[in-house]
């Protein structure tokens, strides 16, 4: 069995599922797309995911904002408002009768190109519009036993080739991470920013905890994430001593706790790093978080479920 922050519960229920491409559904079986798709051909699309928890959808303006923030980054016109999208999401969810513990994977692609080539020039249709939900439960497994992370020699890049920040499809380098830190043994990979302080994992974003002190990186060479952002706003509510800085490998291997946070998994426990051992599992303050963090996702779906956007 696969261990990591992405390791779910087996559900038999995702056999039947129906997934949906441009205004249609299929069975996940009979679920495809184009060859000259730009995804396909050069990484040329966009995602987000988001949870559907209890009827409603935590931190669903964060996630729209961000992916429209991408799209515009990149150039792509989505061809469509985010009410547009929500309502898209609703009839997903209603069609699969779906209304708790589900992941909702969005991915936008350019479009379909004439012919294999970069050039957005050569796109022939519209952006490919293609939802994927499962039923999927973070393995408890995980959290209680903790992930163990090896440090990748692939660097987070810079802003100016590749955005950290951007939620795209051009993912090799974080694959290429991943590949090494399970060749070594670990679960999952930590990567530095170009300049050697700790970054970010290779899907996740990092924290560590040292004298009841929370730590993340600058921000700068790591994902843009939501739950990352929570968990700062949570340390400043509730009066936890936290802070954004540059710190090194040095720091992570002295830390009295570690944590990675990602808008599936949560908070996972990290239990070592490069053979050293940082914990024998979830310390007391990143238990603390959360149930904090918990307790956010739980109103932040209530106060979706009463929002404007339309929902089921």
């Amino acid at each position: 069995m696969v261990h990591g922050t992405h390791n779910a519960v087996k559900d038999d229920r995702n056999e039947e599922i129906l997934i949906y491409i441009n205004g249609e559904f299929f069975p996940r079986n009979e679920a495809k797309i184009s060859v000259f798709d730009s995804g396909y051909l050069v990484g040329d699309g966009i995602w987000e995911a988001i949870r559907l928890h209890n009827g409603g959808l935590p931190f669903l303006d964060l996630h729209l904002n961000r992916l429209w923030q991408g799209s515009k980054a990149v150039g792509m016109d989505l061809k469509m408002t985010k009410q547009d999208l929500v309502n898209i999401i609703w009839e997903v969810l209603k069609t699969n009768k779906m209304t708790d513990g589900v992941h909702i994977r969005i991915m936008v692609t350019r479009g379909i190109k004439k012919t294999p080539s970069q050039d957005p020039r050569l796109t022939i249709s519209g952006p490919n519009l293609v939802i994927i939900p499962e039923y999927k439960k973070a393995n408890e497994d995980s959290r209680k036993k903790g992930v163990v992370l090896f440090t990748s020699t692939i660097r987070r890049g810079s802003p100016d080739y590749l955005d950290p920040r951007l939620n795209c499809h051009s993912k090799l380098h974080e694959v290429q991470a991943l590949i090494q830190a399970i060749e070594a043994g670990a679960d999952e990979a930590l990567m530095l920013d170009v300049n050697g302080f700790v970054a970010t994992c290779n899907s996740t974003n990092f924290f560590i905890v040292k004298d009841e002190k929370v730590i993340t990186s600058t921000g700068k060479y790591c994902m843009n994430g939501i739950t990352r952002q929570n968990i700062l706003n949570i340390c400043k509510t509730q009066g936890i001593n936290y802070e954004e800085k540059d710190f090194s490998l040095t720091d992570v291997y002295d830390a009295d706790e570690a944590f990675v946070t990602g808008t599936f998994g949560g908070l996972t426990p990290v239990v070592k790093i490069d053979g050293k051992i940082i914990s024998k599992g979830e310390g007391p303050l990143t238990e603390k978080l959360n149930e904090y963090y918990h307790e956010l996702v739980h109103q932040s779906a209530l106060k979706s479920k009463e929002s404007t956007w339309i929902k089921l």
